[in-house]
């Protein structure tokens, strides 16, 4: 769905930061949304975690560099991190060009996640949240 010229991919859980959350069987995916790449720019770098370290919720998981500006990914979830979208380091680019396909930062396997999933957004939730964003 479209808000605000912004794409919100359906089937995801969303922060307020503006990363994402798609579960995957036993293992959770985590990227940024279409709103925080376009409010990027053009993104350069993308310093990803490292697997096997345990992260936890809302801290930074890594950080996403554009021209335009730093910005930290915070992890939406807690758990360990069991593997990080290595293409990144070559195409950064690939969070601009497809944040919820082949811009994926991290896979976590979550330590907490029934609990957790209820501080998170689902794809209305954070449809009805970007709407009171500015443009």
């Amino acid at each position: 769905m479209k808000v605000n010229d912004y794409e919100v991919s359906e089937g995801l859980y969303y922060t307020k930061e503006h990363e994402w959350v798609k579960l995957e069987g036993n293992s959770c995916r985590i990227g940024v949304s279409d709103y925080a790449q376009k409010s990027l720019h053009e993104v350069v770098f993308v310093d990803l975690p490292k697997v096997g370290s345990q992260i936890t919720r809302f801290q930074p998981l890594g950080s996403v560099e554009s021209v335009k500006a730093v910005a930290d990914v915070f992890a939406p979830i807690s758990g360990e991190v069991t593997e990080v979208n290595a293409k990144l380091a070559d195409t950064p680019e690939l969070v601009n060009q497809q944040p919820y396909g082949s811009g994926w930062i991290a896979i976590i396997k979550p330590s907490n996640l029934e609990a957790e999933l209820r501080n998170l957004l689902d794809a209305k939730g954070y449809a009805g949240f970007l709407k009171t964003q500015a443009k």
